[in-house]
């Protein structure tokens, strides 16, 4: 952090006044907004030099392609902080957020999801041009060893620790066809590779571009098959056509290629997305036992059962075991008939919430240890149920981690209670006036236990006079 504020000083002349933590993606760089004398930049400390350099080389060779990326503004010596241009906080994952909750998108959130889609071209043909591939993190292309390594993945992470009986043998004679068939023509273009709604900002109604320092050398089918099935945010079938479409149209200048053609062969790219997907969520859930991924495998396991509804020809084994596991998971979504869980916000200064089923209650989490949003006059006639609330304690970085800890503690609960044949169980969130940060955790509570368990879940605001049953 002192190296961050060095440069901070050096750059602006003057010393960070407001120092904010901002929640990070997945890898082990932080990041900070810091503020003095009314504008603000955004710092970042990396560990890994090599990922930094990938990052710093190709944001300023987007930036003179005319790419919407944050600009780098200044680097320190041992290149591992550097102070980039602050693009706000408008993610288009927070933008969409009532569709992806919902399953139905609203035209707005349609037309956002496709502009982005519209801006991937112009990446991945003008971002490789004097593109120094040997600066790509970790390798400079897409090539077998990467198709070997997420191949590994899904069969070690994901169907080792299933209870799916598999031919290893045969399940490698169509991984072997598999890697042969991505790997059939030469590439001259960027793949972004964590090409995702988390890594669009919209910034004066334009689409900004994030976190593609992982890119490299690579086939277009990879980045448009990450974006399009996404696995929890649900798209339907018409919204993922639209998707394409807009990115066809944009991609015309640069590649005239038939639908047809490009259906045939991203539907390939569908299948190898998915499966590496389905090892990271196996590892991170099954192995790691974080409650969000675990939450994610039916999202991805429902992606299975529409690709594998048409079979794959080339890979007949590979079908087989897909449509084996697609079958079978619903069974590790645990099952109760009789288990209700009430999940309720209130506000302390009304006093902590009557359990009404006789059994003392359960637990009750304090939320006031958050930033809370009520305190600013633009969010005051808001709840926590509003995308601008959403936003504020989202992109804090406090609410994610909170309720991760709080699923951790809750889920092997409810699991018990099931195994018990308990009949209810009551979660309760407060903070000060029950409108924000309360609301905002028991929504995503109640959310989270009704997709990851087939149990009733009810869910009440106290305060607002509000009640919902899942």
């Amino acid at each position: 952090m002192d190296k961050l504020l060095r440069l901070f000083a050096a750059y602006t002349g003057h010393d960070a006044q407001t120092v904010d933590s901002i929640k990070s993606s997945g890898s082990h760089r932080h990041y900070y907004r810091l503020s003095a004398d009314g504008s603000s930049l955004i710092g970042v400390v990396g560990t890994d030099t090599d990922e930094d350099k990938a990052f710093i080389v190709e944001s300023r060779l987007f930036r003179a392609s005319g790419i919407n990326v944050p600009e780098v503004l200044a680097v320190s010596e041992d290149g591992l902080a550097y102070l980039q241009e602050d693009l706000g906080d408008d993610l288009l994952f927070d933008r969409v957020a009532p569709g992806r909750n919902s399953g139905h998108y609203s035209q707005e959130e349609c037309e956002l999801l496709c502009k982005a889609m519209a801006g991937l071209p112009k990446i991945q043909y003008e971002g490789v041009r004097g593109l120094d591939l040997n600066i790509c993190y970790p390798d400079r292309e897409f090539n077998g060893r990467m198709v070997d390594f997420d191949l590994s993945y899904f069969k070690y992470c994901y169907l080792k620790v299933s209870s799916v009986e598999f031919n290893e043998l045969r399940l490698q004679d169509d991984f072997d066809r598999l890697k042969a068939d991505l790997l059939r023509e030469k590439s001259e273009t960027f793949m972004y590779r964590d090409f995702q709604a988390r890594n669009v900002m919209i910034k004066d109604g334009e689409m900004w571009y994030i976190d593609f320092q992982g890119g490299r050398k690579g086939p277009i089918y990879y980045d448009v098959a990450s974006f399009v099935w996404q696995a929890k945010s649900r798209f339907p079938q018409e919204l993922k056509d639209r998707m394409i479409d807009a990115y066809l149209a944009a991609l015309k200048p640069y590649n005239d290629i038939c639908r047809g053609e490009f259906m045939r062969r991203l539907r390939i790219f569908v299948l190898f997305r998915t499966l590496q997907v389905l090892g990271a969520y196996g590892f991170r859930g099954r192995i790691e036992k974080r409650p969000h991924f675990l939450s994610s495998i039916p999202y991805a396991l429902e992606n299975v059962r529409e690709l594998v509804a048409e079979p794959f020809e080339e890979y007949p084994y590979l079908t087989e075991v897909l449509r084996k596991i697609s079958g079978t998971e619903d069974k590790v979504r645990l099952h109760s008939d009789t288990l209700r869980v009430d999940v309720m916000s209130f506000s302390y200064r009304k006093g902590l919430p009557h359990d009404a089923s006789g059994n003392g209650g359960g637990y009750i989490f304090d939320c006031r240890g958050m930033h809370n949003p009520g305190r600013y006059e633009e969010y005051k006639s808001l709840t926590g149920m509003d995308r601008e609330v959403i936003r504020f304690l989202e992109s804090r970085g406090e609410v994610s981690a909170f309720l991760e800890n709080i699923y951790g503690i809750v889920d092997p609960h409810v699991e018990r209670y099931i195994q018990r044949g308990f009949d209810h169980l009551q979660i309760c969130f407060g903070c000060t006036g029950g409108q924000h940060r309360s609301v905002y955790c028991a929504e995503a509570m109640a959310r989270h236990l009704h997709e990851k368990y087939d149990i009733k879940v009810v869910l009440t605001h106290r305060e607002r006079e509000i009640e919902k049953e899942f």
